[in-house]
């Protein structure tokens, strides 16, 4: 069975800085892109970060520079760490697993990122 189960979500003040964990299991994780989404009340859900089976990294022009995704693939683990937190970063944050050839997309439960004074 796959699961992608997200940590590190919490609240944080403005400035401030978190780091997201995703670990999966059920999947050969060597074989998949993995990203963070986030999705804020009212909003569609969009792409924050993505990285590939051999580490090429993308971001979403509203976090470059503040955002770095990483993964370990010998834990089959995703990290997102997170600086200069600000308000607007308030959302549900989401792991995403795709299989690089089927594209076949898994997401984790997400975990809350609240920025607030």
């Amino acid at each position: 069975q796959v699961q992608l189960v997200e940590s590190g979500g919490g609240l944080v003040q403005p400035g401030g800085s978190l780091r997201l964990s995703c670990a999966a299991s059920g999947i050969i994780f060597s074989f998949y892109a993995m990203g963070w989404y986030r999705q804020a009340p009212g909003k569609q859900r969009e792409l924050v970060a993505t990285t590939t089976s051999g580490g090429s990294t993308n971001y979403a022009d509203s976090v470059k520079g503040r955002v770095t995704i990483s993964r370990d693939n010998a834990k089959n683990t995703v990290y997102l760490q997170m600086d200069s937190l600000k308000p607007e970063d308030t959302a549900v944050y989401y792991c995403n697993a795709q299989n690089t050839r089927s594209k076949r997309n898994y997401w984790g439960q997400g975990t809350q990122v609240t920025v607030s004074s």
